[in-house]
């Protein structure tokens, strides 16, 4: 396995300064974040390491050079917005988009690129399912033909305004299975999170021995539940109503059987630290603090 974050944490840092940081402080690799220039859409979102609005190869072999200069990999491209959104606008955008993060990653000749599937927030989970029918099969062949995996991330996006719906219909084993019957293509698969099952009061483990073959990618962000919230409030509220997210280590999961997990199914790819933890986020360098702490963490599960 390789170890890396995710570039939405330091959006203050140019891609090189990223690298530096990453070369110095001995991470393997970073899933870089490529959302359109312009801002972001969401929280977290936004972020634009590597422009590929208009990618050339050039551009592919200048990005490659300077990882090979700092001695670290990219795990994935990642692009995460609503391709199934309710915002016409929105949807559009994300699935252009979409394809021109496909076609970066393959003339960087790397393997995985990183998405939500989305969901419109107003429809049933039949009819989204409907959507996605329709929205991603096209999708998914165009990275089988450029030699890219597409990772599906599964955040529910479960807030108060998009409750209980929420904006990724991916967020279940049960759905997960349904997705892969319709997409059976081996080049489709998960982006995989257990931060968003915690949340979820699932077992952020036990999928593993069943999706372990679709999984391409790993985030590494934990989750704290407030069970006095819990209690008080109930599971009818938004999840993060009563749960944290935190920073590997400081959570409710155990990273030693997550990594136990990921080995047994025979994962051997990228684990990426996520960092949405409220605590380290004010400045730069609490930022910066946050991913060495979670490094601390994993470092010797992974080697």
């Amino acid at each position: 396995m390789q170890l890396g974050f995710v570039t939405a944490i330091v959006p203050d840092l140019s891609f090189e300064e990223v690298l530096a940081f990453a070369s110095e402080e001995g991470f393997d690799c970073l899933e870089v974040m490529c959302w359109p220039p312009g801002g972001p859409d969401r929280k977290y979102g936004g972020v634009c390491h590597i422009d590929v609005s208009d990618f050339t190869q050039a551009m592919a072999d200048d990005t490659m050079a300077l990882c090979q200069k700092y001695g670290v990999g990219i795990s994935a491209l990642g692009y995460y917005s609503v391709p199934l959104s309710a915002n016409e606008d929105q949807a559009t955008t994300a699935v252009s988009h979409l394809y021109k993060v496909i076609d970066a990653a393959a003339m960087m000749g790397l393997k995985n690129a990183n998405t939500f599937v989305g969901a419109n927030q107003y429809l049933t989970l039949e009819e989204n399912i409907a959507n996605f029918t329709e929205v991603f099969p096209p999708i998914i062949r165009h990275a089988e033909e450029r030699g890219v995996y597409i990772g599906i991330e599964n955040c529910p996006m479960l807030y108060p305004n998009t409750w209980p719906q929420g904006l990724n219909i991916a967020r279940s084993p049960a759905i997960w299975r349904r997705l892969f019957e319709i997409i059976p293509s081996d080049h489709f698969g998960l982006n995989y999170d257990p931060s968003h099952l915690r949340m979820q009061l699932m077992d952020p483990i036990a999928p593993i021995r069943e999706f372990g073959s679709r999984i391409f990618h790993s985030h590494a962000k934990d989750m704290r539940i407030d069970l006095d919230r819990l209690n008080d409030v109930g599971v009818l509220m938004p999840p993060m109503d009563r749960s944290t997210a935190k920073i590997p280590g400081l959570g409710d999961i155990d990273w030693g059987k997550y990594i136990g997990a990921l080995s047994d199914a025979g994962f051997q790819g990228p684990v990426c630290i996520e960092v949405e933890d409220e605590a380290f986020t004010e400045t730069l360098e609490t930022r910066k603090q946050s991913l060495r702490i979670a490094r601390n963490v994993l470092r010797p599960l992974i080697g």
